[in-house]
C-alpha cells in the first residue's frame, strides 16, 4: 500500500500518520474522488486535538472521518498551524481545513467555506480567582495585565485589534497555552468560548471563564477548502444531513471536544 492511502482507525476515530507528496495544483472534488484521498489539514485546536505521539483525535477529526466514507476515499490529515494555514492552503497542503476555522473575509477571498458548522465568540479565561476581574475588555486592556495569545489566527487578531495597553505574549503551542495562565505566567487569554468552556472543564478549579455578560463578539465556525464548486455543494449537502442528524453533537460527547 502506498504512502496515500495509510489510514489507522483507532477507537473509531481515524489517526493519520502520512506525509504527502506537494501537487502542482488544487485538487477539485474529481481530482480527489480520482486519486481516492481527501486531505485535511488541523492544527490540533480546537475541535481536534494532536496527542503527544502527533496522532490527531477529536470533534473535527471524527466528521472529517465521516466525510471521507461519505466520499469513498481515505482520510489523510495534514498537520498546519494558525499561522500557515492560509498559505498551507494556497499551497495546496490540504483539500480542505477543520477543527474551529472561524469565517473571516480575508479567508473567504482564499478559499469557499461550507455552511456553518457553529456559532461562537471570543470570550476571556483566566484563574478561577480572578474571573471577576476581567470582566470586559476594559478591564483587559490595562497596564500590566498580562495576556497571552497563540499567534497567526484570530485569537492574536482580536488581541491586537483590542487590547494595546495589555503586555501580550505569543506562545506557539496549543497544548500548553493554557499551561501558561495555570501556573502564573499569564493572567488571561481571549480565545473562542468553546474552547474556553473546555479548557475551564480541564484544569477544575484552576481556570474559570470569566464572569461576562456575553461574548465580545461573534462569528460562525466552518470548513474552508479549496475553491471548487462541485467540492463546496458535497460538503454542504453532506454537512446539512450530518447537522440536522445531530452527529456533530455527537462527535463533539465522544471526544475530547476542544
Amino acid at each position: 500500500m502506498s504512502l496515500r492511502r495509510i489510514a489507522v482507525i483507532v477507537a473509531g476515530t481515524l489517526l493519520i500518520g502520512v506525509v504527502l507528496p506537494l501537487p502542482s495544483a488544487a485538487r477539485p472534488l474529481a481530482a480527489i474522488n480520482a486519486e481516492g484521498t481527501l486531505r485535511v489539514g488541523m492544527t490540533g485546536a480546537p475541535y481536534s486535538v494532536r496527542g503527544p505521539d502527533g496522532q490527531f483525535s477529536g470533534a473535527d477529526v471524527i466528521m472529517a472521518g465521516e466525510l471521507a466514507r461519505s466520499l469513498g476515499v481515505v482520510l489523510v490529515i495534514v498537520p498546519t498551524a494558525w499561522k500557515t494555514l492560509q498559505a498551507d492552503l494556497a499551497a495546496d497542503r490540504f483539500d480542505i481545513a477543520m477543527g474551529g476555522v472561524s469565517v473571516t473575509p480575508d479567508r473567504a477571498a482564499a478559499g469557499d467555506f461550507s455552511i456553518p458548522v457553529l456559532h461562537d465568540g471570543k470570550r476571556p479565561i483566566a484563574r478561577c480567582a480572578d474571573k471577576d476581574r476581567y470582566t470586559s475588555i476594559d478591564a483587559i486592556d490595562r497596564p500590566g495585565v498580562r495576556v497571552v495569545v497563540n499567534p497567526g489566527g484570530t485569537n492574536e487578531r482580536f488581541a491586537r485589534t483590542n487590547l494595546n495597553h495589555a503586555a501580550l505574549s505569543e506562545h506557539p503551542d496549543n497544548r500548553t497555552i493554557f499551561d501558561e495562565i495555570a501556573a502564573g505566567h499569564a493572567d488571561v487569554m481571549v480565545t473562542d468560548g468553546a474552547e474556553v468552556d473546555y479548557q475551564a472543564r480541564l484544569h477544575p478549579g484552576i481556570l474559570c471563564s470569566a464572569t461576562v455578560a456575553d461574548s465580545f463578539d461573534h462569528f460562525d465556525k466552518a470548513y474552508w477548502m479549496t475553491r471548487d464548486p462541485a467540492l463546496k455543494q458535497t460538503v454542504d449537502a453532506w454537512l446539512k444531513a450530518s447537522l440536522e442528524a445531530g452527529q456533530y453533537q455527537k462527535a463533539l460527547a465522544a471526544g475530547p471536544a476542544r
